[in-house]
């Protein structure tokens, strides 16, 4: 076989070959394999020196013809080969938008104290109270004196207070709030008060320094201790369940007259008495009271024409007794391993 019939063979296997390359590697080694030092062509090539002059003229020029179209066949393959690899690149990472969510995604839980506080607070919007907030540093006179705790009342020693200076402290209870309303709003009025409250007390299982308070405030005319009954017994039955049952133990804050504890009965052992309501069968959850008249007083109201009723809970304890929680630290502590049994 002459050394013309040799490259024209050589071309046409050659072109097959590579046209049928189906990645970029598998391209660059036939062409290695062809067109390299140790290629074909470069062979046949080698022996041109056997050849006439005039001879070895025609088939350089042809050898370069040869070498020229495939290079140009590789150029072309590789072209195509980059955009289908660029292509499916491209459809790995794209994201369908359309897509349906993976359903094996880790989700997150609310807070015991967020599900607890939501549940009050849905009920009392329910009963029809509004939101209302006050701030967290607060002036002594509207978190003591305005409420009839004058500088010099005993029951000032109940709270240990946390003092900025002598006019101004961290608030103890969300009762300032009270005073905000009545000197901002026009009543009748019925709110509810959310917020942090600060006491300087040591932490253990059942004392924060920090914890969360709501309290509930009803303003209007011929208000009576009835009403504020009727008002908790729904609250309880919202949050606890139509079965339970309350009762109101007298007691005493300085901002309410008459005032009560609110004892619900024991949603653990049904009421008959279990370790958790220390055999009694009852559990307190909140105070209440009717408003002192000097606070309604106190802030421009007659009050033989306006009536105040007022009911305050911590959300730690409401959070402890719904999910029998027995040490308040569990809850601001922030433990994964507890907060995923919520």
């Amino acid at each position: 076989m002459g050394m013309m019939e040799s490259l024209a063979q050589l071309h046409e296997e050659a072109e097959a070959r590579l046209k049928k390359c189906d990645t970029p590697e598998e391209l660059e080694q036939s062409l290695v394999e062809i067109l390299g030092r140790s290629g074909k062509l470069t062979a046949i090539l080698r022996t041109m020196g056997k050849l006439g002059k005039d001879e070895r003229a025609s088939v350089g020029a042809y050898a370069n013809r040869v070498k020229a179209s495939l290079e140009a066949v590789v150029a072309e393959k590789r072209a195509a080969l980059n955009a289908i690899a660029k292509q499916k690149r491209f459809e790995k990472e794209a994201v369908d938008v359309t897509a349906p969510g993976a359903l094996n995604q880790p989700l997150g839980r609310l807070h015991p104290m967020t599900q607890t506080y939501r549940e009050i607070r849905n009920a009392l919007v329910g009963m029809g109270f509004s939101m209302f907030d006050g701030p967290e540093i607060e002036l002594d006179d509207n978190n003591f004196t305005l409420l009839n705790l004058p500088k010099d009342h005993p029951a000032r020693d109940m709270q240990d207070t946390f003092y900025i200076n002598d006019n101004v402290v961290l608030r103890t209870h969300t009762s300032p709030c009270e005073i905000r309303a009545l000197t901002t709003l026009k009543p009748p009025f019925r709110l509810m008060m959310p917020g942090r409250v600060f006491r300087v007390d040591e932490v253990d299982a059942s004392h924060s320094p920090v914890f969360f308070q709501i309290e509930g405030f009803v303003v209007d005319k011929g208000l009576t201790l009835g009403d504020l009954k009727g008002i908790l017994d729904s609250f309880v039955h919202t949050v606890f369940g139509p079965d339970v049952k309350t009762r109101l133990r007298p007691s005493y804050f300085p901002f309410t007259e008459p005032s009560a504890e609110l004892d619900i009965s024991c949603s653990i052992c049904g009421g008959k008495g279990c370790r958790v309501c220390k055999g009694t069968g009852w559990i307190e959850i909140l105070g209440c009271g009717v408003t002192n008249p000097h606070e309604i007083e106190n802030c421009g109201y007659d009050p033989h024409e306006w009536t105040g009723l007022a009911f305050g809970l911590g959300v730690d304890r409401m959070t402890s007794l719904k999910f029998g929680i027995n040490d308040i630290r569990l809850e601001y502590e922030n433990d994964a391993r507890f907060l995923r049994q919520f």
